[in-house]
C-alpha cells in the first residue's frame, strides 16, 4: 500500500463493490489500478461470498494526493465497477451541433451500464465501447450512439459521476466453455474437446431462446468448410451472418465452379483458366441482381447463402476498398455497414468469428461484455488483437477453421438428434 508523508494533504473518497470479486479477479485489479496511479487504500469491509452463485462485498476508503489526483483514481476504479458512497445524478450537457460533442462527454465501456438520473438508476440500451450516453428526458430512458448519431440539442452525459458499470464476472459455479478456456486463447488446448464444449453451449443458447450470430471470411471456402457452414445454418444455428463480399464471391465461386480462387477445393489443384472463375462468379451475380436473384432464377442451388435465403436467415456484406465488383448485395457505404451489422447483432446471445480478423475486431467493438464470443483463427494474434482491443470476454480457438467446421457441424448435428 503506498503511504504519504503526514504532512501532506489527503484527499479521500469511499468506495463499494459487489459481485464475484475473487474469482472475476476485480480486487486484484483495484488494488493495482491505486497503487499504480500513486494511491492509498485502507479495506474499510470485506465480506466473502460463502456460497459459488453468492456475491461477495467490500468497502474501501481511498486516498488521493489532490482533488485531482482523487478523481483520476476513481475514475479508473468505476470502471471495474466500484461505486462511490457519495451518489449524484448524472451531468447533462447538450450538443452543440450534429455530430459534435460537448466537451468532457463520457466514453462508454462495453460493459453493462446504468446512470442515475431523477434519483434513480437507469440501465443504459444498446451499450457498446467508445460511444456516448444520451438521455431521453421524457421518456426518462438512456441509449448508447455513435459521435454521427448526436443529433444538436441531444443531452449528452458528461463526466463520471452517476456513472455505473458492472465488468464481466465468472463465478465458482462455471459456464461451460467459457470457464474451461479459462486462459482465453490457446493452441495447446484439444480442438475435439474444444468444439464440443462450443456445440454444446450453441445448443444451450437456442434452446433458451437466444441468438447467434457468425463473422465469417473468405478462408471459410478456401479451406473447404463451405458445406459445413450451410450444414449449420441449415440445422437452424445461425440467426444472422455479418461477412464482406469475397466470402459470398467465393462462395458462389464453389457453388458454379467448384473453385475458389481458381483451386478446385475438393483437389487442391489449379484449374486451367480458373484465375477467371472469381469474375465469372460475380457476373453471374450481377446478371441476375444479387444473390437472391441467383436463387429464385436457380442460378444458386447451394452453398452459405444460399441455405440464408432458403431458410430466411438475413446477412450483412460489408463493402472495402479491395472488392472485386462488388456483388449488389454489398453495401458500400462504410457508416451504412456499421449501422446494420449492429442492428442485428443487437440482443445477440452468443458470437461466432470465424476466419475474419478485420470483420471480428469490427464486431467486438460494437458488442456488449454479456455477449459470449468465441473467435477461431488459425493466427493466434488474431485472437489476441481481439481481447487487446477490449473484447476480454472473448474465448480463443487456435485452428484452421477447416478443421475446426466439420467437427462443430458433425457435433452439432449430434447433439440436435439426441435433444430431439
Amino acid at each position: 500500500m503506498t503511504t504519504f508523508h503526514d504532512s501532506e494533504e489527503k484527499y479521500s473518497e469511499i468506495i463499494e463493490l459487489e459481485g464475484h470479486l475473487i474469482d472475476s479477479h476485480i480486487l486484484p485489479k483495484i488494488f493495482d489500478r491505486i497503487m499504480d496511479l500513486g494511491g492509498e487504500f485502507e479495506v474499510l469491509d470485506f465480506r466473502i461470498g460463502k456460497r459459488k452463485d453468492e456475491p461477495s462485498y467490500a468497502r474501501m476508503l481511498i486516498i488521493g494526493k489532490s482533488a485531482a489526483h482523487l478523481e483520476l483514481i476513481l475514475r479508473e476504479l468505476r470502471s471495474l465497477g466500484a461505486v462511490t458512497e457519495k451518489i449524484s445524478d448524472v451531468k447533462l450537457e447538450p450538443a452543440p451541433r450534429d455530430m459534435v460533442l460537448p466537451d468532457g462527454f463520457y466514453a462508454t465501456t462495453n460493459h453493462p451500464t446504468w446512470i442515475r438520473y431523477k434519483g434513480r438508476w437507469i440501465e443504459v440500451e444498446n451499450i457498446c465501447m467508445d460511444k456516448v450516453i444520451v438521455v431521453d428526458p421524457l421518456e426518462e430512458r438512456a441509449y448508447c450512439k455513435s459521435i454521427r448519431e448526436v443529433k444538436k440539442g441531444d443531452l449528452i452525459v458528461v463526466g463520471e459521476e452517476g456513472v455505473r458499470v458492472k465488468p464481466p464476472e465468472y463465478p465458482r459455479a462455471g459456464a461451460g466453455i467459457f470457464e474451461f478456456m479459462s486462459s482465453r486463447a490457446s493452441s495447446e488446448k484439444p480442438t475435439p474437446t474444444i468444439v464440443k464444449k462450443i456445440a454444446l453451449e450453441m445448443v444451450r443458447v437456442k434452446e433458451l431462446g437466444g441468438k447467434i450470430v457468425v463473422v465469417a471470411g473468405p478462408a471459410i471456402v478456401h479451406t473447404g468448410a463451405a458445406e459445413h457452414l450451410a450444414r449449420i445454418i441449415r440445422m437452424g444455428f445461425v440467426d444472422a451472418l455479418l461477412s464482406g463480399n469475397a466470402l459470398a464471391v467465393h462462395d458462389v465461386e464453389y457453388a458454379l465452379f467448384g473453385t475458389s480462387l481458381g483451386f478446385k477445393v475438393d483437389e487442391g489443384v489449379r484449374m486451367p483458366g480458373g484465375s477467371r472463375n472469381h469474375l465469372a462468379a460475380i457476373n453471374e451475380i450481377m446478371k441476375c441482381g444479387g444473390l437472391r436473384g441467383a436463387v429464385e432464377k436457380g442460378v444458386l442451388k447451394k452453398g452459405i447463402f444460399y441455405e440464408c435465403i432458403v431458410h430466411g436467415i438475413p446477412y450483412v456484406l460489408a463493402g472495402s476498398i479491395r472488392d472485386d465488383g462488388p456483388i449488389p448485395d454489398v453495401i458500400t457505404d462504410v457508416v451504412e455497414s456499421q449501422r446494420e451489422y449492429r442492428r442485428h447483432l443487437k440482443d445477440a446471445s452468443m458470437v461466432l468469428m470465424l476466419a475474419s480478423m478485420l470483420h471480428s475486431i469490427a464486431v467486438g467493438n460494437m458488442l456488449p461484455s454479456t455477449a459470449k464470443v468465441v473467435c477461431v483463427d488459425i493466427n493466434p494474434s488474431v485472437v489476441l488483437k481481439l481481447v487487446d482491443r477490449g473484447t476480454a470476454q472473448s474465448i480463443g480457438v487456435i485452428s484452421d477453421v477447416g478443421a475446426f467446421l466439420p467437427i462443430l457441424a458433425d457435433e452439432l448435428s449430434r447433439l440436435k438428434i439426441l435433444r430431439g
